[in-house]
């Protein structure tokens, strides 16, 4: 017996509905729409257009239901991090972007309250300035509020008029107790925040609630659809999806963000795992995402978007073609975080430490990818230290898959062979979790893992001499 399930993936820059297809021994996924995604200007703050979003989410499930009649469940996921506040079920405005700058101003005020030796200890999460408790600190209106909703868990509100909050994302608030999995209650009062903000916790896997009628009528749904939690950020489902079949590797899921690390059945609490700021995060059947967050391929996205230059694939064949050294820079320097002017601020940083800058188009090009491929190789070996799991292959999901030189500049930089695929390992691993939910699948992460190994087959990038 094969299910249909829809998964809505949500990225920083882009959204998409997927269509998928599950059963014994088969796992299919195929895209029916996908919308762009990104910061809006509002006056001073820098926002996300959820209003805009949800409607082309509506816009998506409806051409899901044009294309399988017949969907069993939807399940949404997400980037971490970012909410909404409501008040009576009603939005309070749209969601503040993590990028914006209110963040790092809160996150020093939280340091005096608590300190990051105590808050690691706490939740396990490496210092981001746009956690949301610091996000929640910086927030002028939660008198107003009685509750609010991380971006997966509001469209999951819409799709059903029910408020929960999914675990493996709300892992990445900071106020998630990292040895109870609930609500850090103490923490929370330490914070000043309100207590009645926090929704009800649900896991992966766990039935949010039908589809409300009027959204049913709305897509042209002609049965009942369920709304499905799943690793609901998107990271926890991209894990899922990844195509091992031993426990030896690490994986990095290349987006916006890259996300370099090992799955654990435990979380790193020590010193060294802070100092390193590395996080412990939520993910899917109770594992814990022991990971470093690396500024990812935002920082080619952001030079392309300047440029105005739409052939990003004749840019990459021409920065792997170079044949003189570029310069490295890391990438991991906050620096890098505020959109505009990325260009010029690589070059200034290149400048400032004594490195060649970049002449053309091209060398920019081939020193973000020499200084991504620096740092994923770098949090693969810290990884690998610092949680004692003997690393022999990484597994590099996501649109970073696709870049070819990429993938071979990690497997130099790191020594190890990179297994490159599937592309679309988020929506996949959304997949997974629902068809399991509803009875279409069966076991473990591991039995997972077989069906997306026997489905998609990695490109193999072994290191050069």
């Amino acid at each position: 017996m094969t299910a249909a399930v829809a998964a809505i993936d949500l990225g920083a820059t882009s959204g998409r509905v997927m269509l998928g297809h599950v059963g014994h021994n088969e796992l299919s996924v195929r895209p029916v729409a996908r919308f762009p995604n990104g910061p809006v200007r509002s006056g001073a703050d820098l926002r996300w257009d959820a209003t805009g979003l949800y409607a082309r989410i509506l816009e998506g499930l409806a051409s899901a239901l044009r294309e399988e009649h017949d969907i069993a469940s939807i399940g949404v996921d997400a980037w971490a991090v970012d909410y909404a506040l409501l008040k009576d079920g009603v939005r309070l405005g749209e969601p503040f972007h993590y990028r914006d700058e209110r963040n790092q101003p809160a996150s020093e005020r939280v340091h005096e309250l608590v300190s990051p030796t105590e808050l690691y200890a706490a939740n396990g999460l490496q210092f981001l300035p746009f956690n949301t408790l610091y996000q929640l600190s910086a927030e002028t209106d939660l008198d107003s509020a009685d509750s609010f909703l991380l971006i997966p868990d509001l469209v999951n509100f819409w799709l059903t008029g029910r408020q929960v909050a999914e675990r493996t994302n709300a892992s990445t608030t900071g106020l998630l107790g990292i040895s109870t999995g609930e609500w850090d209650d103490a923490l929370i009062e330490r914070l000043g925040l309100p207590r009645r903000l926090f929704p009800e916790l649900v896991d992966a896997g766990s039935l949010v609630g039908p589809l409300e009628p009027r959204t049913a009528r709305e897509i042209g749904a002609s049965g009942p659809i369920s709304v499905t939690s799943v690793g609901s950020h998107d990271t926890a489902s991209a894990v899922v999806a990844i195509p091992a079949q031993t426990d030896d590797f690490a994986y990095i899921s290349c987006g916006t963000w890259g996300l370099v690390g090992v799955e654990l059945e435990h979380p790193v609490l020590t010193e060294a795992s802070r100092a390193a700021n590395f996080t412990n995060e939520g993910g899917v059947d109770g594992r814990v995402r022991f990971l470093h967050n690396v500024m990812g391929l935002w920082l080619l996205s952001e030079c392309v978007r300047e440029w105005e230059h739409d052939d990003l694939p004749g840019l990459l064949a021409a920065a792997a073609a170079l044949e003189t050294p570029v310069g490295v820079f890391d990438a991991n320097d906050p620096v890098f975080l505020a959109p505009d002017g990325m260009p010029e601020r690589i070059a200034a940083w290149l400048r400032e430490h004594g490195q060649p800058v970049p002449a053309t188009r091209a060398e920019y090009v081939r020193s973000i990818v020499e200084s991504l491929a620096v740092a994923f190789a770098a949090a693969v070996r810290t990884a690998g230290e610092l949680s004692g799991k003997a690393v022999r292959v990484i597994h590099l999901v996501g649109g970073g898959s696709q870049n070819e030189l990429l993938c071979q500049l990690t497997a130099d930089r790191s020594g190890l062979p990179v297994l490159a695929g599937p592309v679309e390992a988020t929506a996949i691993g959304n997949v997974l979790v629902q068809a399991r939910a509803q009875g279409f699948a069966t076991g473990s992460l591991e039995a997972l893992r077989s069906l997306v190994a026997a489905a998609f087959s990695p490109k193999r990038y072994d290191p050069r001499d």
